[in-house]
């Protein structure tokens, strides 16, 4: 048996249902098995597939009524919150001074701190007047839009 028959064999248990060929002739003995220990490779198809099966949305939670409307009284004063998605950071380099300490007055056009994302450094200012009178967030805390950076009175 030559190699071009081999070929021919191996061609044909690959389109049918075969799984395993032994075959004895004389002084040749030749064993072929489909998948072998490992299962087949998933096809492209199969493969993407796989990839866009999205898991079920969970069950709805039901929401607690609240027994008693009891007031969280929010600190005095308004908020300068994230323009965007980031890294917070409350000077230039470890080495540099904050923008802004508590006590600071600031204006609209202060620069308060640096929102880093996608290694760029993004000026946050103030855009409102006042007082600093606390700073929310530790240097290198991730931020969304909208989180609140500083509270101003």
């Amino acid at each position: 048996m030559d190699l071009k028959e081999i070929k021919e064999l191996m061609d044909a248990m690959e389109h049918s249902k075969i799984r395993k060929l032994r075959l004895k002739l004389e002084d040749f003995e030749l064993e072929l098995e489909k998948g072998g220990m490992h299962p087949p490779a998933p096809t492209e198809r199969e493969y993407v597939e796989r990839e866009v099966m999205v898991p079920a949305a969970p069950a709805p939670v039901a929401r607690k009524e609240p027994e008693a409307a009891v007031e969280e009284s929010e600190p005095e004063g308004h908020y300068i919150t994230s323009p965007m998605v980031g890294a917070f950071y409350r000077s230039p380099s470890p080495q540099d001074p904050e923008f802004v300490k508590v006590g600071d007055e600031i204006k609209p056009q202060s620069l308060v701190c640096i929102i880093e994302a996608m290694k760029v450094m993004n000026e946050v200012k103030a855009l409102t007047e006042g007082k600093v009178a606390e700073i929310l967030l530790k240097d290198g805390d991730p931020v969304e839009f909208g989180t609140k950076l500083f509270r101003i009175i």
